[in-house]
């Protein structure tokens, strides 16, 4: 399953923005989840019916599980071509059992205490290919007001469960996707959330608007700094035997796996 590194979300209720978050984003997610209001969920669904959407272009965001929306939801797109599900507020396993009995790959989206408490079960269900942490609900459910410090950073709690969801997703050998930065207008936060979440091993970040897809794509790849000591530790590693030392750092083998993969990503683009 390939998503790219930057997903962007897309109302399923707003046809007419379809192509370009397919155009802009390297997958576009159609929610019909929290993007939408109640009042406009079945003409949303309607508009995801008449889609002409490339499936692998596409993941959906179906309503959390057990809520009429939900049952609504998966009517709906078991007509359709799509076959990668993203399933809001996810909080066990079972809840992913019926997705995975129609055949659906599954991101299963932690975003409730319970949810991420349970992640590493969540994470090990076959059907499910990838997971997500999300901040603002995380705090809802416990009664909290903000995910956020004045400053723009995360709080502490949420930081755990950003970190509890991605090595979940790791332990498992799923892919990993950070929540959103939704201040569209704060590029610097951006930046260093999503510098910081391919640092870490994210394999993509969501977002909101088309203007932050750039800036998380230049955040995932490789820097010129970062390619050119991958490639000399590489290259000095072929003419040693175990640890040595390159220009005054310590190289073992957990090192040269992390030039691996920075030369691999930029490979692969």
């Amino acid at each position: 399953m390939t998503l790219g590194p930057a997903l962007l979300f897309c109302p399923a209720d707003r046809p007419d923005r379809y192509q370009k978050a397919a155009a802009a984003a390297d997958t576009a997610i159609i929610d019909l989840e929290d993007a939408v209001a109640a009042a406009d969920k079945e003409s949303a669904r309607e508009s995801l019916m008449a889609s002409t959407l490339k499936p692998e272009e596409v993941v959906v965001r179906v309503n959390p599980y057990g809520s009429v929306d939900y049952r609504r939801d998966l009517a709906t797109v078991a007509e359709t071509p799509y076959r990668r599900v993203m399933l809001a507020k996810t909080e066990s396993p079972e809840q992913v059992d019926e997705l995975a009995e129609h055949g659906f790959a599954v991101i299963a989206l932690c975003e409730t205490a319970a949810g991420v408490q349970d992640a590493p079960a969540i994470a090990r269900h076959p059907a499910v290919t990838a997971m997500m942490w999300g901040a603002e609900d995380l705090i809802a459910s416990m009664g909290g007001r903000s995910s956020r410090h004045p400053s723009g950073t995360y709080r502490d709690v949420a930081r755990a469960a950003r970190s509890r969801v991605l090595i979940a997703a790791h332990a498992a050998g799923k892919l990993a996707i950070d929540a959103v930065h939704l201040d569209i207008t704060d590029l610097d936060g951006l930046v260093a959330e999503a510098e910081d979440a391919a640092a870490s091993g994210f394999t993509a970040t969501a977002c909101i608007h088309p203007s932050q897809v750039e800036t998380i794509r230049r955040a995932y790849a490789p820097t010129e700094g970062e390619r050119s000591w991958a490639t000399a530790v590489l290259h000095a590693a072929q003419k040693q035997a175990g640890v040595f030392k390159h220009e005054g750092q310590m190289i073992d083998e957990p090192l040269l796996r992390q030039a691996r993969i920075i030369l691999d990503k930029d490979e692969r683009g």
